[in-house]
């Protein structure tokens, strides 16, 4: 009796068992998302229509210094005199600094002393050299030794001469480094001279933008804390490499105002404005799929989406400009892409 028992326990515990399991079994079955690919997908989507080009586009960027340089000695001395200060305005070949040049005249005496000598018996071997009283050896090695000493003097004379730092171009001086009593060497800046006459401005454009810029075309700059200046920057360098955010440095050249307005380190924006002369298909930007090297848009023929290869012509703001695998009246997928595919049927939201 007591087998009976079990036997029937055990028979309904497995009972229980089955009966749990194809309840699961029916949760997890309810719980899987089947795709149905046939049913439309909702999408939202804008009918084509050319319209006229005209956009405005701005690129914000600095001025810089076109000239900027830290002038230090070509020799070594102390620092006796300095004719400038910050805020300086002086002209290429300006004196900026004075260095000590005592010892230099000392040794420019020693040599001018060696010189006379040397000419002297110069003179006296020449005279014994013609009557054979000496060998010619003796004539040869004084008038080597005169040679080197005016080359030695011709030495001297330079660095004389470079114990007066010259500003190498015109400009303002921005910063000091040293004072008088310090001791300047070579390599060892002295001031910091500015030229703001011409100024390089310099903004970072994103890689889709790159078409726009070209050497040698010039732009409207504006700046920020003079936004009545009407300036013009020309193009001189579009950066070969972008940064971390492939972003690409344009350098533009600019003419200063007649006061010098505009200083290093101000903020300006170039402006690009543009009309078009005849309309053109313009489709907002999010309706690319893929790169901007291969773009691609959904079109909409007969309920389906139909993947389509287009050519961008140009880009501005948050649209592109279509050159080429559109035309009027197409209607095309600007968002909804979530599950869409190549023959998807769709339905517009």
């Amino acid at each position: 009796m007591k087998n009976i028992i079990s036997l029937i326990i055990v028979i309904g515990i497995f009972v229980l068992i089955g009966l749990k399991l194809k309840v699961n079994k029916e949760i997890v079955k309810n719980r899987i998302y089947i795709y149905d690919k046939e049913k439309p997908i909702k999408v939202f989507a804008q009918k084509i229509e050319k319209k006229q080009i005209e956009y405005k586009q701005q690129f914000t960027g600095s001025f810089d210094a076109d000239k900027e340089v830290r002038v230090n000695a070509d020799v070594a001395g102390g620092i006796t005199k300095f004719y400038v200060d910050e805020g300086t305005k002086v002209r290429k070949g300006q004196p900026l600094v004075k260095l000590d040049e005592s010892l230099l005249k000392t040794q420019l005496n020693q040599i001018n002393v060696q010189i006379e000598t040397l000419e002297k018996d110069l003179k006296r071997y020449q005279v014994l050299a013609e009557a054979d009283a000496i060998p010619g050896v003796k004539l040869e090695k004084v008038q080597q030794g005169l040679k080197t000493a005016n080359s030695q003097k011709q030495s001297i004379l330079i660095k004389l001469q470079k114990t007066t730092v010259r500003a190498p171009f015109s400009g303002v001086v921005t910063k000091k480094f040293q004072e008088v009593g310090a001791f300047a060497a070579p390599g060892v800046p002295l001031v910091m001279l500015t030229n703001i006459g011409d100024l390089k401005f310099t903004i970072n454009v994103p890689e889709r933008n790159l078409s726009l810029f070209k050497k040698g075309k010039e732009f409207k700059i504006q700046v920020d804390v003079y936004p009545d200046l009407n300036l013009k920057g020309k193009i001189i360098r579009v950066g070969n490499k972008g940064n971390m955010s492939n972003n690409f440095p344009i350098q533009f050249l600019v003419k200063n105002t007649s006061g010098k307005k505009i200083k290093a380190n101000m903020f300006g924006r170039v402006i690009i404005e543009e009309k078009g002369n005849k309309p053109a298909i313009i489709i907002p930007a999010r309706a690319i799929v893929g790169s901007e090297i291969q773009p691609k848009i959904y079109k909409i023929e007969n309920g389906k989406a139909k993947l389509t290869d287009i050519i961008i012509a140009s880009r501005f703001e948050d649209k592109i400009i279509v050159a080429k695998g559109l035309k009027e009246g197409d209607v095309v997928v600007t968002s909804g892409f979530i599950n869409l595919f190549d023959g998807a049927n769709v339905v517009v939201n």
